[in-house]
């Protein structure tokens, strides 16, 4: 086995920490996160619009820089995986269990519950609705994962740096990049990783949880979700004991069969000329006001700002919290593409797919508010997707492909994850021991119940804002570094260049 580092043992601790306060004092527990959530929200808003936004306007700046044609890795490296493949296993890694649980509450919430500016049931609702599911599923999520992704499969796979957080920080750490600076920052990443995939699983629990209920009747409890996390915990680490090869690649290209079959059912039974005109006219609405939102942060309205905090700021938490997980893996499936090439796949791609994905099924949850045939936005966020598959021929057939594609994503996230947590945690190894991955997915499930125990959904969304803080100062420096580095490569480049010439 290969042998564990001090970043394994002092994230493990730490863990293990809060997973026994929590179980052991659940209320104040929830009572000092929710207290740090709200601190965070309310003093760090500024700080996560303007971090993000620097993201997105970094992988732009090196899409049409000439860094962009820098391979990530050696000059005669070719991709491992096709296309198809490539964007369905970043696909699933990235944003699978969310878009299928808020791809239709989402925009019901803000269009009949809590409307960012305009009138809630109104025509302006609709549109708000959509565009700001857009905004927050769209190119500032992919970007904050192209950065962390882009710093680690270039100095992994072109620099020959292990394949860690911090082997990204020596061109602006220095020596302190190393030894005990080295291991701060690899144990905030784990940590971050932990909680952030741990979150994104109770999501999904409480899916299943919530479409078997509304289903079946069972019951949408605690004692429900956390038989649903044991029994797919068992099935993540069989798939884990499969590796990467076999069996996420299997299951991913699974989840884009099932995500395509759900797509399609809804594009043909649902409202399908209204659905394609809001796609279309919030394509439009979203770029025209992209720069807007991005600094959004109404400081003389206290209900804008409530807003505000509540889905935008989570959201970019989110994202941050899951960072060092999928950027790991997407770096770990993407050497051998050119800078230019990645950003773009990884930004674009997915954010379309994504928009479709709203336009889809928040269009048809908002269609059957607006005339009154059902009264989604009443149900609880995790039920309202079995609701809009309620009002269509074949409903209870699609609830049960939705839940099975939420069990596939749980599990190919929980198996990325664990691969990731043992390549973290074993001096970047890209073979890490199925023992030290079994280890972490314990962790994972135990942290998703042990947060869902203590707040629910609430407390899944607090500890995501919480972890993501300090990993956001990373990010930072990653990219700062990223690019300290591509400058120095380009003048290399040149030079070399200019000398064949001669």
């Amino acid at each position: 086995m290969k042998k564990l580092t001090i970043v394994f043992w002092t994230a493990l601790g730490i863990l293990l920490f809060f997973i026994l306060f929590g179980g052991i004092f659940p209320e104040t527990f929830e009572a000092w996160t929710g207290a740090a959530t709200g601190f965070i929200s309310s003093t760090m808003g500024w700080y996560y619009l303007l971090v993000v936004t620097g993201f997105v306007i970094v992988s732009g700046y090196i899409v049409v820089s000439p860094y962009g044609k820098i391979k990530l890795g050696k000059p005669d490296d070719k991709p491992e995986y096709s296309y198809l493949t490539w964007f369905a296993m970043l696909f699933s890694a990235g944003m699978g269990i969310g878009l299928v649980f808020w791809g239709a509450a989402e925009p019901t919430q803000h269009y009949m519950v809590d409307s960012p500016t305009a009138d809630v049931g109104s025509d302006d609702a609709i549109m708000e609705a959509m565009r700001f599911s857009f905004f927050h599923w769209g190119i500032h999520a992919w970007a904050i994962y192209a950065v962390v992704a882009m710093s680690l499969a270039y100095f992994k796979f072109r620099k020959n740096a292990p394949g860690l957080i911090s082997g990204t920080l020596q061109p602006v750490l220095g020596k302190y990049s190393k030894g005990t600076g080295a291991n701060v920052v690899d144990i905030i990443a784990v940590t971050a990783t932990v909680v952030g995939v741990a979150g994104t699983l109770g999501f999904g629990a409480v899916q299943i949880n919530g479409g078997l209920d509304f289903m079946l009747g069972i019951g949408n409890n605690f004692f429900n979700q956390f038989l649903i996390i044991v029994g797919v915990t068992i099935l993540f680490m069989i798939s884990a004991y499969t590796g990467l090869n076999r069996g996420i690649k299997i299951l991913s290209n699974v989840n884009m069969v099932l995500a395509a079959a759900l797509l399609f059912f809804i594009f043909v039974f649902g409202p399908t000329l209204f659905n394609l005109n809001l796609f279309t006219n919030t394509i439009g609405a979203y770029i025209q006001q992209l720069p807007s939102m991005s600094f959004r942060i109404a400081p003389f309205d206290e209900d804008e700002r409530a807003w505000i905090d509540g889905w935008t700021i989570f959201y970019w938490a989110w994202w941050m919290s899951w960072a060092p997980f999928v950027g790991s893996f997407i770096a770990r499936v993407s050497k051998g593409r050119t800078l230019r090439e990645f950003v773009l796949g990884v930004t674009l791609v997915p954010s379309v797919v994504g928009f479709l994905w709203f336009s889809m099924f928040g269009g048809s949850a908002m269609f059957l508010e607006q005339q009154g045939t059902a009264s989604i936005s009443e149900l609880a966020p995790e039920e309202a997707l079995f609701a809009v598959f309620a009002n269509y021929p074949l409903g209870s057939v699609m609830s049960v492909i939705a839940i099975t594609l939420i069990c596939t994503f749980f599990i190919t996230s929980a198996d990325s994850g664990t691969y990731i947590l043992g390549m973290q945690t074993t001096n970047g190894s890209l073979t890490p021991p199925n023992s030290v991955k079994l280890i972490w997915g314990a962790m994972l499930s135990s942290t998703s119940a042990i947060l869902l125990f203590t707040g629910g959904l609430q407390g899944l969304e607090n500890a995501m804002i919480m972890a993501a803080l300090p990993f956001s100062m990373i990010m930072i420096l990653m990219t700062v570094s990223l690019l300290k580095e591509l400058r120095v490569e380009k003048r290399i480049l040149d030079y070399e260049a200019n000398k064949k010439k001669k």
